[in-house]
């Protein structure tokens, strides 16, 4: 598959027309249809249904698109690595990470190295250990930054000398906002909200004490911040980590950590053998000042 011709038919994707890609892309109509045709044919699957009115996926166009936006970020990112040159440091570095306050350190090696080296870029993604990952083994990130438990055998990595401790984010007004520890036995019987990777621990449903299944899990989300708007309108009890919602002033949300205490370590992971750009591999350098591991 060439490139090009993934590209023209990311385009004819997002414009839902041929005519408009077309425009977009500054050619005539028939070449691009003769293009995607054959892209069809190569790959011997229909990827378009083409209407009267507009162009939409097929299962197998849905699947390519995800694909083809993987390797054309792919593309971009390689570009843009090897045109770095080494007297005047620039590029692109691609962090994923879940949500923790522990992203600080990051933050603070970003804005050091920023410094010396002001033509850096960086881009963040976010997600659960799972969507940080699977883009870190297809290359598509540099550097993830995985919340506990996960397994990083696969990988290089820097543990943090930092934990986030688990707890239980609810309305200030709730019953249970006047407990300085909230128990298991306290949750058995409210709405719950859990992200989806804590949906799946078996450390947290251990903590629990119960199947998981069986408890009244009115929600599940990736980011707390969304998560916290539910809570806000006395929806259900958040199960997260601390120091990601403000629950200071007049906010009228509370945190109280869970009891016994739950703490999550935390690591910085990147692929075995990678072959890092300068720019990340500055990066990682300034990483391990800010932690005190360089030698």
């Amino acid at each position: 598959m060439d490139i090009r011709v993934l590209q023209y038919f990311l385009t004819v994707a997002r414009e839902e027309s041929i005519t408009k890609a077309a425009e977009a892309l500054h050619m005539t109509q028939p070449p691009l249809s003769r293009q995607l045709k054959d892209l069809e044919k190569e790959l011997g699957k229909q990827l378009l249904i083409r209407g009267s009115k507009k162009v939409t996926l097929t299962e197998d166009g849905m699947l390519l698109r995800k694909r083809a936006e993987e390797m054309v970020d792919l593309m971009e990112k390689t570009k843009a690595e090897m045109s770095a040159s080494d007297e005047n440091i620039s590029g692109e570095i691609y962090i994923g990470g879940g949500e923790t306050d522990a992203i600080q350190i990051m933050a603070q090696a970003a804005e050091s190295l920023q410094k010396k080296y002001p033509l850096i870029r960086y881009h963040i993604y976010s997600g659960d250990a799972t969507h940080v990952m699977e883009r870190l083994d297809k290359g598509l990130i540099d550097f993830g930054l995985l919340v506990e438990p996960v397994d990083i055998v696969k990988y290089d990595y820097m543990k943090l000398p930092i934990k986030d401790t688990w707890g239980v984010l609810m309305r200030k007004d709730n019953p249970l906002a006047e407990k300085e520890f909230i128990c298991a036995e306290d949750l058995w019987d409210k709405p719950l909200i859990l992200s989806h990777q804590t949906a799946d621990s078996s450390e947290m449903a251990a903590w629990l004490k119960t199947d998981i299944s069986k408890l009244n899990i009115v929600l599940t989300y990736d980011l707390i911040y969304n998560a916290s708007r539910f809570v806000k309108k006395g929806f259900g009890y958040a199960i997260a980590l601390d120091k990601l919602i403000n629950t200071t002033g007049d906010s009228n949300l509370c945190f109280k950590p869970l009891h016994p205490m739950m703490e999550a370590g935390l690591c910085i992971v990147w692929k075995k053998y990678q072959v890092f750009s300068r720019a990340s591999d500055k990066f990682l350098r300034q990483l391990q000042t800010e932690l005190g591991l360089d030698d």
